[in-house]
């Protein structure tokens, strides 16, 4: 708050609690309420702005859009791709395709075959219109202005009108193109849109071409690294007599055959000398007296073994023999003849010449078996000594054979690396081929990657200036900046509107709200009471009598049914009811600035006390500007300053109304620099203890607060004061100062009066009771709307 260190008392502060509290409007009160005060700045601000939309409708000429759908990324026909090469291909960048649609050399070439720059519609023979236009985006534009050829602003034009943009994150593209002309507007988007594939054919025509030559050209190369390097292989193998098979060479065949057989030879060696062995140990054993069964042992040699068939490797041979079927006749003939004799021998006897011819027999046969182990051992020792010449032979060849491929491992070594990189040449020539062929027919037959779904048309509805959206960004702009300058004005109005506002900011009640009065009408009101309301005998009379003229100190009297009126009766009751009333006479009007209509207020308080009966005189304290004094005794040349320096007495300065009665001490006989001290005499002091003793009501007009301090000086000889606030003019912080800086009359103060108030307009400002304002409310009790 603002506060005066000099002051001896307490100074009025604003945020002092006088003991009651006030629930404040609502967001949808205060949003109402915005609106009904500031309806008319931002009802005016948008028609303005609806104006200029219509302005901009009927000015700016219209456009037309046509628009082209292409598809992207359109594949060649499989038939023209049987090669593998073709499936590597990248996909197609969408947004590399549409900066291409927007790059200037598809426009150069639209604009030249369509010759647009002969088209009235590019500037090229622009009208005024357009060139005004040019004009004001150059001054609201803070770029420099171009210098450039006039193809270079007949490009950027045609790049302004076109646009290309996909559809979502599909690979459909759209191209878009304005023109003042519909037909113009479609023609000019399909010609882009085929100057486009005129170049995407072009530039792959010429790539294919390009790939073509560089594939031809390194065919040639390939096929003689491959001839060359196969030649070379061929060379080093006859060189050193190397012959291959299979992928492998011949000696290195030779000598993994030569190692298998004698791996087979060294087993079969093997197995026929345990044969050997055996018969050997058989016939040491054995005679001709040798049980059968020692000698049938042989048996147990296994039929391969016994015939020699041991599968003997490629290049051996084993004797062959049915010893298996001799054995086994003689072994049965033997078993047969055996058990002759022992039937014989226990039917005749052992010694009958049947039995020992039996047994003779047998004997035989013991002898043909021996001789024929013989003979197996024998063919088995043949079969051995031959497996084994056999073996030394097949060592003999794998050792030269070994020999042999150590000589020409190194040879070996230079004809693989030879033959990997023929081989390797040899492929790259078959691939290059594939591709060389794959090249040649996709040039044979081309076709662009991208196809139109949906050629332009013309449009049969303007583009732009779109109607709706024009007059809704009139609308809202209109309504946006109407609004701002309506908070912009809330925001700096620092006035009191409302009861709420005195009450709430000065701790302060608010005695009264008395309307603005409208001058015409007040002057010629009072002008015919006063010419009415004259008594007779006031003219033969000796009084010095208050001046009837036509002004708005008399608008109570003369309209006593006004809302005016009613106002300063309101003001009067707010006195009467004070608790300290009988203590109370002396009441000072006051004001923080000029003008606000305090002399009005005391003049017409004071006709609505005398017209109750009481006693009133009203003094003009107002020694520096006695505008009461020039309103109700403008004749006057002897005053309140007269009277306390004792030239002359009360009674020969006083002035009376004829009618009400109503007595006046004008502010006359000082000067503008003695006006402090003579309210600060203790004559005064007496002045005002006499016209307390002798009236009913006091009622003083006092000078304002802030620009001198009179008041101040006769605060302390008035019992209570009274604050007239101008509505809607005085600001809030200059009150709360000159409260500030008299404390003795903020401490004696009664209330305030909010004085020349435009009541329709506070009906906007008192949120909650804005309606109780209304004139019908007035109307029912026979007030008029005087002001």
């Amino acid at each position: 708050m603002l506060h005066n260190p000099n002051a001896s008392t307490v100074a009025f502060n604003p945020q002092q609690d006088h003991g009651w509290e006030r629930t404040g409007p609502g967001p949808f009160d205060l949003a109402l309420g915005f609106l009904r005060r500031r309806y008319l700045v931002i009802g005016i601000t948008t028609a303005l702005a609806l104006i200029a939309s219509v302005a901009v409708l009927k000015i700016v000429p219209p456009t037309y859009s046509a628009d082209v759908k292409i598809m992207l990324g359109n594949a060649k026909p499989p038939m023209l791709q049987p090669q593998p090469v073709q499936d590597d291909t990248p996909p197609l960048d969408i947004e590399s395709q549409i900066e291409i649609l927007k790059s200037k050399s598809v426009a150069m070439a639209v604009i030249s075959k369509l010759n647009l720059a002969d088209d009235p519609d590019f500037g090229g023979k622009a009208g005024r219109l357009h060139s005004a236009l040019d004009a004001i985006r150059r001054l609201v534009s803070s770029a420099p202005e171009s210098n450039g050829s006039p193809m270079d602003d007949l490009l950027e034009e045609f790049q302004r009108r076109m646009n290309a943009f996909r559809i979502g994150t599909s690979s459909v593209v759209e191209v878009d193109f304005s023109a003042s002309d519909p037909q113009r507007a479609a023609m000019i988007a399909n010609a882009i849109v085929k100057e486009y594939f005129d170049q995407q054919l072009k530039a792959e025509a010429n790539e294919q071409r390009t790939v073509t030559a560089w594939l031809h050209d390194r065919l040639q190369e390939l096929g003689n690294d491959a001839t060359a390097a196969e030649r070379a292989v061929n060379e080093l193998k006859s060189r050193h007599n190397i012959v291959s098979a299979d992928g492998r060479f011949m000696d290195q065949q030779q000598v993994t055959e030569l190692t298998n057989r004698l791996v087979a030879a060294r087993t079969h060696t093997a197995s026929l000398m345990t044969r050997l062995s055996r018969f050997d140990e058989m016939l040491a054993t054995s005679n001709a007296d040798t049980p059968i069964d020692s000698l049938a042992a042989v048996s147990d040699f296994s039929p391969t073994e016994l015939s020699g068939n041991l599968n003997p490797p490629d290049g051996l041979s084993l004797s062959n023999s049915n010893s298996t079927q001799i054995i086994n006749s003689l072994r049965q003939q033997y078993l047969e003849s055996a058990k002759r004799e022992y039937e014989y021998a226990a039917k005749y006897g052992n010694d009958h010449l049947a039995v020992v011819n039996i047994r003779a027999a047998m004997k035989s046969i013991r002898q043909a078996i021996l001789d024929e182990v013989r003979r197996l051992a024998d063919v088995a020792k043949h079969d051995y000594a031959e497996a084994r010449q056999q073996q030394q032979e097949v060592e003999k060849q794998l050792a030269q054979a070994v020999a042999r491929s150590q000589d020409t491992r190194a040879a070996e070594i230079s004809i693989r690396e030879l033959e990997t990189s023929a081989k390797g040449y040899r492929t790259l020539y078959d691939t290059f081929l594939q591709r060389y062929m794959g090249s040649v027919q996709q040039g044979s037959f081309p076709i662009t990657k991208a196809r139109v779904i949906s050629a332009a048309t013309p449009p049969k509805k303007k583009s732009k200036p779109k109607s709706i959206i024009v007059l809704a960004i009139g609308l809202l702009g209109g309504l946006a900046f109407g609004g701002g300058l309506g908070l912009l004005r809330e925001l700096r109005d620092r006035s009191f509107r409302t009861t709420n506002q005195v009450e709430d900011r000065l701790r302060l009640p608010c005695l009264s709200v008395v309307p603005l009065l409208k001058h015409g009408e007040v002057n010629r009101i009072t002008s015919r009471t006063a010419a009415d309301g004259v008594n007779k005998t006031a003219a033969e009379s000796s009084e010095r009598l208050v001046s009837r003229g036509s002004g708005t100190c008399w608008a109570a009297s003369a309209m006593p049914s006004s809302r005016f009126a009613e106002s300063i009766r309101s003001l009067k009751v707010a006195l009467d009811q004070d608790p300290n009333r009988t203590s109370r006479k002396v009441f000072g009007l006051t004001s923080a600035l000029p003008n606000e209509g305090k002399s009005v207020i005391a003049a017409s308080l004071a006709q609505s006390i005398a017209g109750s009966g009481k006693r009133v005189i009203v003094v003009d304290c107002d020694l520096r500007n006695p505008s009461l004094t020039a309103s109700l005794a403008p004749d006057a040349g002897t005053g309140i300053a007269d009277v306390v320096s004792g030239a002359r007495q009360l009674e020969d300065t006083i002035w009376t109304d004829a009618v009400t009665r109503l007595h006046f001490l004008p502010g006359k006989g000082a000067a503008r620099r003695d006006t402090c001290d003579i309210l600060a005499n203790d004559e005064m002091r007496k002045l005002f203890e006499r016209l307390r003793e002798t009236y009913d009501y006091v009622i003083v007009d006092l000078p304002p607060l802030a620009p001198v301090v009179d008041a101040r000086a006769i605060s302390g000889m008035l019992d209570s004061f009274v604050l007239v606030v101008e509505w809607g003019r005085t600001p809030a912080e200059v009150v709360e100062h000159a409260l500030n800086t008299a404390p003795n009359v903020y401490d004696a103060l009664l209330g305030v009066v909010l004085n020349k108030t435009d009541m329709k307009a506070l009906s906007r400002y008192a949120n909650q009771f804005g309606d109780y304002y209304n004139h019908d409310y007035y109307a029912r009790y026979g007030s008029v709307m005087a002001e």
